[in-house]
Formats: structure tokens, sequence, C-alpha cells
């Protein structure tokens, strides 16, 4: 939130004292500092800062310090907190707090500024999402009164009266409504609203207002009230606040009292997730295309829904084939995908005989799934063919020139790989000889006017000009209409990408990011991607990172940081690795040698390499045991093997085994390369490869015979040193780290964050993503504590986004077929009820269940569509398992569902849309277009029961409001 301390200024010879003071819990070795503009306050170098001084009053630390300053003196100012070397440890989230002096000081008056600590949190309701979709289309406040300007600009001549400065932000306020401050002083009406103290206006959802306040007044009680049309009244709920003045202090003259924010019933909505390749509307070709949103917002809006998600939307046109389906694997992390052109849409004036190829090529490819590589090759096809046509008026006008000149950066290099990409016949841009190297001379020799291929070269500018148009087109209606659209931000790019080929150093190109074993997979998961080069991002302050998020900006308002994770630590595995299972965390503090042998723990050789002994194989694979150990093993020692140097990786293994395969016709070859993997992975200490006296214990070593043929001492240190290693000794150098970066990411934009908090949580991720305001996610069927088996909707807070499943897991109606024991441990357990389960989820089990999500605490409640549509009978024909969008489990998933029905079809559908938006209304959610419920008492008994049958704890309300 803006927490202002705004004042006009008059000079005057003597000096004035300003008085901070701010509330706040520090641990052992931390202080706070004022740190402003001004060199009084360091000039913005907080190691020049102002020192505050702690005191305890009651159960409140309370920090403070002083300046004393000219008559006049103006500044900004922000509080931080430091450590014994001033080093920063954490800073306050929103924007800079202002100050200037009011008219009429004497020379040795004291200005105190009471300031509460601004979090993440508070500065949500000032992102694009609320400021400028949901709460940006009521009516424009006029500014009654700007911040600084008095009603009582001077005190009388009473020694014992203060002027008190009265400031709170409301964001979200209806038409024709009022914010009152009341309170136990008759100055502030003894609790009576007519006779309390009428804000005014100031801008940037501050309302403000002064009194003056004899001592005897002190201790105040207050609280903050608004007074809306038709006389209907809403008081804060909580606690009244409190004003002392601290007896240890000299009485300030004046306090501005900089309330944060006013405790309301926090601001709820919902909204729908569906990947972009999944819709379907009667216009597209093949595949949902970006102004299908347009007609997407429509229904969002005639459903009350507030937000439409989507999957990443970047080039994926690695490998041009369907491999290239897998969203999260970009070939540049700033153009769009070329998919989800309309390119009925390029042209005015498209000849009779292309609208007619449009038209047929909309039948063959109008199919149940996605034909990835048919829908492709015909949109490239048909685009090139209205290129030709017009591309000298294109490429000449004024608004491509504009889009050239202001995305050159990218574009250009991207244009340049995908000429390169196509002429090599490969996106491994370590196969294009003297353009493996990536330099700027090279670019523009290829980007030439005079070059022979310039025209190819402005083909992919061409594309890329007309889906910024589209998406930016549908973008906008959205914002219009007070629809949210969300997108995502992948954590990796594709190993032969443009950013590879562009920025190598920012990567580490001999590694690969993924998962260690979770809900989703046992093995692990490996995305391939080449992990980050941290160090070296950091030497421009990651403007690598800044600028993707600048790009999403221009058409997203909210977006969802994939696997957050990745940016406290990675599962960082060898780029020889199929599997995510045999990796380790960077960055981590590893065992060394010396602590394992202080320990007593010697054979290293032993630990870290695969352990296999004749009766293991013989196990693996009876009677072709010793076929198998001849091609892929040696003994070093009776009865104990080790895997030959050409197959000692699990690539290397897959290679290996495709041979003998086409060779000798083996039987079973995918189990018996399990069986061969499960092998390499036998080994209890992973050796790192930059320091050979330092191990990672490998993830489950209980799993392994590795670990179980050990002697009982050696088992119980190696335990106790595996849980130190996963779950202690990194939690604070994972959160210093993701305070390094997430911090720049979210100052990079005014875009809603959201992160997504699935798998191993180490437990210092929770306590950063609240510092900094970063919404989690919550699946019901993955809860994160660990006694549960479903999650509990109405005990989640309200910093989440809570869906019943999401594009990495089976569909509502899917979950609920695979397993008949668990579906009646949900009915009972969930439901409530010991009737025999369903075997489908009817449409009132989906009700159940949505119902339970709607009425979470939740800031947000996003739905697949596919789960939205199991509300009803008609749209359950299709196969369940066919609504799935991946599967982790396989690496080579095709993404290519396609929603079954049309988007026209759902627009007609007045009672599912109904359906939805009662389950909004009714569960206290907000809804596009509708009046919001009135609020009917100030009684705080009332709106306790309100905010309980809600499920809103009261300490929760500290976001939107």
């Amino acid at each position: 939130m803006v927490n202002l301390g705004l004042f006009s200024g008059a000079k005057r010879a003597k000096s004035v004292n300003v008085r901070f003071r701010l509330p706040y819990y520090t641990q052992w070795g931390q202080s706070l500092v004022v740190c402003g503009s001004e060199p009084l306050l360091g000039s913005w170098n907080v190691k020049k800062g102002l020192l505050l001084s702690p005191i305890h009053q009651g159960d409140q630390l309370i920090w403070y310090g002083s300046i004393a300053v000219s008559n006049g003196f103006g500044c900004e100012y922000n509080y931080y907190v430091v450590d014994d070397n001033r080093d920063v440890l954490r800073w306050e989230k929103g924007n800079r707090r202002k100050l200037f002096l009011p008219q009429g000081l004497q020379g040795g008056e004291v200005v105190e500024l009471r300031d509460l600590w601004q979090t993440g949190a508070d500065a949500i309701p000032f992102k694009l999402a609320f400021k400028d979709v949901v709460f940006g289309r009521s009516s424009t406040l006029s500014i009654e009164r700007p911040l600084g300007k008095f009603i009582h600009n001077n005190l009388n001549e009473d020694a014992d009266s203060v002027l008190v400065d009265f400031k709170i932000c409301c964001p979200n306020i209806e038409e024709d409504t009022t914010v009152y401050v009341i309170g136990s002083s008759s100055k502030l009406g003894q609790w009576k609203v007519q006779n309390g103290i009428k804000l005014s206006y100031a801008g940037d959802s501050i309302w403000h207002g002064d009194c003056i306040l004899q001592y005897t007044d002190f201790p105040l009680k207050y609280k903050y009230c608004k007074y809306g049309k038709d006389g209907v009244i809403s008081s804060e709920f909580g606690q009244n606040r409190d004003l002392l003045l601290d007896a240890s202090n000299i009485p300030p003259r004046h306090i501005v009292l900089s309330d944060g924010m006013l405790r309301d019933v926090p601001w709820r909505g919902s909204g729908v997730a569906i990947p972009m390749f999944s819709v379907r509307s009667e216009d597209d070709l093949g595949v949902g295309e970006f102004l299908d949103l347009k007609l997407l917002v429509d229904w969002a809006v005639e459903s009350g829904l507030h937000l439409v998600q989507l999957l990443p939307v970047n080039d994926t046109s690695v490998h041009g084939m369907w491999w290239d389906s897998y969203p999260y694997s970009s070939l540049s992390v700033f153009a769009l995908h070329p998919l989800y052109l309309r390119v009925q849409a390029l042209s005015d004036n498209i000849p009779e005989d292309i609208k007619l190829e449009i038209q047929k090529k909309k039948v063959e490819l109008d199919g149940k799934d996605v034909d990835y590589e048919a829908t492709m090759a015909a949109k490239l096809s048909l685009a090139r063919k209205i290129f030709s046509r017009e591309k000298d008026s294109i490429l000449n006008s004024s608004s491509f020139q504009k889009y050239l000149s202001e995305n050159e950066e990218w574009l250009k290099p991207y244009a340049a790989f995908c000429f390169l990409r196509d002429f090599f016949e490969t996106s491994d841009h370590s196969q294009w000889g003297r353009f493996s190297q990536f330099s700027k001379d090279k670019l523009e020799k290829l980007i030439s006017k005079d070059s022979l291929h310039y025209e190819v070269i402005c083909f992919h500018y061409y594309i890329q000009y007309h889906l910024h148009q589209q998406l930016s087109e549908a973008a906008n209606y959205g914002r219009k209409k007070g629809v949210i659209l969300k997108g995502d931000l992948p954590i990796g790019v594709d190993r032969n990408s443009v950013d590879t080929w562009v920025y190598p150093t920012l990567f580490r190109m001999d590694t690969s990011t993924g998962a260690p074993p979770d809900y989703f997979d046992k093995n692990g998961q490996n995305w391939g991607f080449p992990t980050y080069n941290w160090e070296e991002m950091s030497k421009d302050n990651y403007a690598w990172w800044r600028a993707r998020l600048t790009q999403m900006s221009n058409y997203f308002t909210a977006y969802r940081i994939d696997h957050i994770l990745g940016f406290f630590r990675i599962w960082e595995l060898p780029e020889h690795a199929m599997t995510g299972l045999v990796g380790k965390f960077r960055p981590s503090i590893p065992l060394s040698q010396e602590e394992l042998e202080r320990e007593g723990i010697w054979d290293f050789d032993r630990l870290s390499r695969p352990y296999i002994r004749a009766e293991l194989l013989q196990d693996k694979f009876g009677a072709a045991w010793g076929y198998i150990a001849s091609h892929f093993l040696n003994e070093y020692e009776k009865s104990f093997y080790e895997f030959k140097k050409e197959c000692d990786t699990e690539k290397k293994i897959a290679s290996k085994l495709k041979s003998l395969v086409e060779e000798s016709q083996l039987q079973n070859p995918d189990q018996i390369r399990r069986s061969l993997f499960e092998l390499v992975q036998n080994i209890v200490l992973i050796r790192d490869p930059e320091n050979p006296k330092s191990f990672y214990p490998r993830f489950n070593i209980e799993d392994t015979s590795s670990f179980n043929d050990l002697d009982g001492h050696s088992k119980d240190v190696l335990k106790r040193l595996y849980y130190d290693y996963y779950f202690q000794r990194q939690e604070d150098l994972w959160r210093k780290n993701a305070l390094k970066t997430l911090p720049v990411l979210l100052d990079s934009s005014d875009m809603l964050a959201c992160g997504e908090d699935l798998g191993l949580i180490p437990s210092c991720v929770h306590p950063v993503m609240e510092e900094l305001g970063l919404i989690g996610l919550r699946i019901q069927r993955m809860p994160n504590e660990p006694n549960l088996e479903f999650g509990i909707p109405s005990q989640y807070s309200y910093m989440t986004v809570c869906a019943p499943s999401c594009h990495d897991c089976s569909t509502l109606r899917a979950w609920w077929e695979e397993d008949e024991e668990r579906r009646g441990r949900f009915m009972k357990n969930v439901i409530g009820s010991d009737i025999l389960s369903p075997t489908q989820c009817i449409p009132e089990i989906a009700h159940f269940i949505l119902k339970q999500h709607f009425e979470a605490p939740s800031m947000w409640a996003i739905f697949p569509l596919q789960d939205l549509l199991a509300l009803k009978d008609e749209y359950t024909t299709r196969p369940a398992k066919e609504e799935t969008i991946n599967d982790p489990t396989n690496p080579k998933h095709y993404w290519r569902y396609r929603s079954h029905v049309t988007l026209e079809s759902l627009m007609k559908d007045k009672e599912l849309q109904e359906t939805i938006k009662v389950l909004s209304v009714e569960s206290g959610r907000s809804v596009p277009d509708e009046p919001k419920p009135a609020s009917t008492s100030v009684n705080k008994e009332k709106i306790s029961v309100a905010t309980k049958s809600n499920g809103i704890p009261q300490e929760e309300t500290l976001a939107v409001i």
C-alpha cells in the first residue's frame, strides 16, 4: 500500500524534530533503519541511513529515531531491516513514503510519524489486476483535499494539545461512499458516525482528516467506517485501534497516523483456467487462438468470473514436430507462438482462393484433439501466402515500424535464429558452424536488407507483429470487461533456444533442471532445461528476467510463477541424466568428506558408485542376467559388478539398449531399461563433479540396496545426515537466495504475482512468499499438511489460489474415477456420507467440491474449464481421461487436449452460466458488473458472524479490500 506522510511546508529558521515510530518485531542481531532521498537519511544508501532504537511497550517492540530538520523539509523514505553490519536483510514493499513538514511549526516542535511496516500483501490492491481491471472500471473519485493540506492549520496556545492526522488506505470503495473515523473522544463523535470526522479523498486510495486533541483524550480508542448511499454504515472489524502518548518521550505537537489498510472483509474472486491450445471456437483453425479470448472473456463475465488463466504462450518451435507441444520449453521467452495466430485476421483483403483454403483447413483440422504438426504447417503456409501479397504495405506502416523499434532487442535475434534453425534443419546452435557463437556483427549481417534471405527474416517479424496485435486486442478487451488475463512464467528455457544462443553465460549448459520425487512422479522429473547461472545474472541486476516480465506485462495483468521453488533452489541433474532421481539442489551446502570421516564414514567409492551384486542382477533380470551383464557390466570383484564406460549413464544405457534391440529383437526393452536405470541409481552419495571432496545424499536413500547392505552405524549416521541435508541445513541459504532474485522479478512489473508452490516445500518458502506478498497455490488432493489425505479448503489462508485440480494432474472427473477406495474415503471424510460413492463424478458431487472451493477464504478460486463443465451431465459424455492436459510422468507427453464444446455453445448455455455465478455470489466472491452486497450494520457481532460464514479468519484481512 501507499503509506504517505505528506504536509505542505513553510520555512522557519529554527529546526524541527521529526520522530519516526514503527512497531516491528525483529530477531536477535537485527535492527531497523530509515533510509531516504535526503543526506540526513542516507541518500538511499542504507548504511548511512538513520538507525532506530527499540523500546518495549507492553507486548509491542517499538522502534524510534529522530532527525532535526529545517522548516519546509521534505523527502521520500522507507524502512529496512539490517544486520550488525548494516547489510539489508529485508525491506518494506509498496511505494516510497513521502514527508513534507506542515505549516506553522515552531522551532523545537516534534512531528511524530507513526508508521506501520508495509508488507507485500499491502501492495496487492495497487497491482494492475486490481487497480486497472477489477477496481478500475468504477467511477473515478476526485481529489477532495491533497495530503499535506490541513483543516486545522495551526495549534492553539494550549500546550496540552496535539494535531493528529488520520490516514487510511481503502482501494476498493463503492460509488457515493465516504470514510469516517470515530472513537472514544468527543472530537471523534464518541462512536457516533454522524459526529465523527469525515475524511477527505487524497488520491491513490488514501483518505485522511485531522483534528486537534487534548492530552486528556488519551489513551484514545478509534476505528474507521464507510458510510454508503442509502445511509448504510459499514465499520471495520477486529479490535479497536489504540492511540497512546508515549510517556518516555516529549509529547509531539503533530502526529501523522499512517494506519495501513481499512480492515474490511477481504475481496475474493474466481476464475477459469484453460490452455490457449485447448480453447475451441467456430472461428479457430485447429487450435485455440488469441482472438478467441474475447469470447472467453464474455463467457467469464456472464458466469461471474473475474479471471482467465492460460498456460505459457511463448514460441516452442524447437524440434519442428509434436514434441513442441510442450508449452514450458520456450524457443524464446519473448516471442509469441505462431500456433495461436488467426490467419483470417491478417488482412482485410484476403483473396477468395485463400479464403477457400482456410475454410478447407478448418474442416480438416477440426478434430477431437489438437494436431500440432498439421496445424502449424497449415497456418504458416497460409500466412506466407498472405504475407507475399501485403508485405510492403505492412512492413512500411508506422504501426509495424513502431513495433519493430520497441522490440528489436529480442525480435531481430529471434528472426535470425528461426532462419538458421530452418536452414541447418536443427535448433541445436552448436551445429551451426560459424554461427554457433552469437555476436551482434553476425546478427547484423544475417538480418541485413541486402541479404538474399531478408524476406524470410521479415516474415518472422510479420508473424510476431500480428500475434502481438491479436493478443493485445484480446487483453485490452478483457481489461474493459473487468476480467484479468493471467499468464504463466516458465521456470526454464529449452537448451536449444534463442536465449541460450544469445546469452550463453546466463546458463549452465552441462546440467538439467527438474524436480525430486513427489506426488507427480516417484522417480522425479527431468525437464531438460539448463540451470541458471544466477551469479552471472546478478551482474546486471537480472536484466534478462526484468525484460521477460516487462514483455509479459504488455498482455497480462497477473501471472503464475512456474515452480517458484526454483528461485529458492533448483533440482539440478547432470546433462547425461534422463530421469529426475539422482540429482542435487543448487545452491546447497554439501556433506564434506571431513564431516563424513568424523562420523566414521570413509568408503566413499563404495557409497558413490552403483552397488551391483550378482544376486541383484539375477533378481532383476532372471535368466537373462548373464546376457545383460555381458553387454553392460564388468565384474571387478567376485560377484560385484560395475558399468562399462560406454554405458555408465542413463543416456548411454538408453543408446546401448536401443542398438541391442535393433540387432537382436530383445524382449521387454522398457522393463530392461527401467531395471538398468535402477542399477545406475543404486548409490548412497553423489560426488560433486566440481569438488570431489563434497557429497550429496541421494534422494530416498533408504529405498536402495546399497544403503540397506550397510552396517547399522553407517545407516544411522547417513539417515541423520540425509535429514539434515534435505530439511535443515539449507533453509537460511535458500531463504537468502530467494530474497536476492524474487524481489527483482516482482518489482519489474505491476502484475499480480502467484507462485506455484507444490511439491517438496522447504520451511523457508511460505514465510518468504508471505513477506513478498506472493499468492500460493492449494490443490485439495495435494495438501501441504503431511497428516492429511485431502486438503480442507475452509482452512486455506487468504493469500492463496485454491483449485480442485490443475493442468499437471487429472481432472476432477478423472480423479474421482481413478481409485474406488480413495473416493470412498473422500465421501466419508470430506462429504460426510456413508453411502456407497457413485462410480462417476456426477454433477451433484462436482457441485459439492466446487462449492467448497468457492467458499474457501482464498483470494482466488480458479477452476479448470473441464471441472466447471462437470456441473452438467451433457458435458460429461467425453471419457474423463481424455480431458487430461499433462502427464508429468511422461517427459514426451503430447499436449493436445482440446475442449469438445465451443465457446459459442457455452455462451448459449445460460443455465450453466447461472449455476457458476450463483456459486460465486453466494460464497461472497466478487463478480463482474454486479453491485456488491450491502453491508448491514456496524455491530461487531454481526460482522463477525458474516465473516465466519465465509470461512475467513479475521486476522487474515491484510490484502485486497
